[in-house]
């Protein structure tokens, strides 16, 4: 994909995450424009990763200062898309929002699901959220520069400040599992010195129990 600011007022593309399902791929991405940040979330799908066509009611969603760094956890019976926002346009606080869906075209339902005191415009302390269940508990990976601040939660629409869990040295984490189910967490960024992944291991007993990343195929 090339960004097309003429025909789709993409300037840049920033942030992918892609997901399948029924044998389709979405591609939820951050597009920016060229009056300074101003990420909105675009969507795209895909048959074979390498043609990808744009929805046409992009952009999917404008929040906040910027609307960046989607990630898509399936809840239940709905799809739910958490991002990176600030309370107002103008900045305010930095926080988490989420938007849910049936069918992974239509979102609606916005909430915040997490919010920090601290305040400020681009980047912030709640970049690249990103939630894995484990068992009932939900965990929120949020970055704050350097460091990835873990949070925990009995809800996956909303977490507390004061329930932190964890701190990781990485950026712009996500978290995967290989083929025999082990957990791995993700550092990157331009400052960082590329792309490497990390064994993540867990101290909250529940290894054994369902978990919203499923080992690798």
């Amino acid at each position: 994909m090339t960004a097309d600011w003429d025909k789709y007022g993409e300037w840049l593309f920033w942030a992918p995450h892609v997901i399948r399902h029924n044998g389709l791929y979405y591609m939820f991405v951050c597009a920016g424009n060229n009056q300074g940040h101003q990420y909105r979330i675009h969507l795209l799908t895909s048959k074979d990763l390498w043609h990808w066509e744009r929805n046409l009611a992009n952009p999917l969603l404008t929040d906040g200062f910027d609307a960046r760094d989607p990630n898509v956890l399936r809840v239940g019976n709905q799809w739910v898309l958490y991002y990176t926002a600030t309370s107002k346009p103008e900045g305010g606080n930095h926080l988490a929002a989420c938007v849910t869906s049936d069918d992974l075209l239509h979102w609606a339902n916005r909430k915040v699901v997490f919010t920090h005191p601290q305040t400020g415009t681009f980047g912030g302390p709640t970049e690249s959220p990103f939630v894995v269940r484990r068992g009932e508990s939900y965990y929120l990976f949020a970055c704050d520069g350097g460091t990835i601040n873990v949070y925990l939660s009995q809800d996956p629409f909303h977490w507390e400040f004061k329930d932190q869990v964890g701190a990781i040295y990485a950026h712009a984490s996500e978290v995967v599992r290989d083929v025999d189910g082990k957990w791995y967490i993700s550092h990157a960024g331009w400052e960082h010195g590329g792309l490497s992944l990390a064994p993540l291991t867990w101290h909250d007993g529940q290894d054994a129990a369902d978990a919203s990343l499923n080992p690798g195929e």
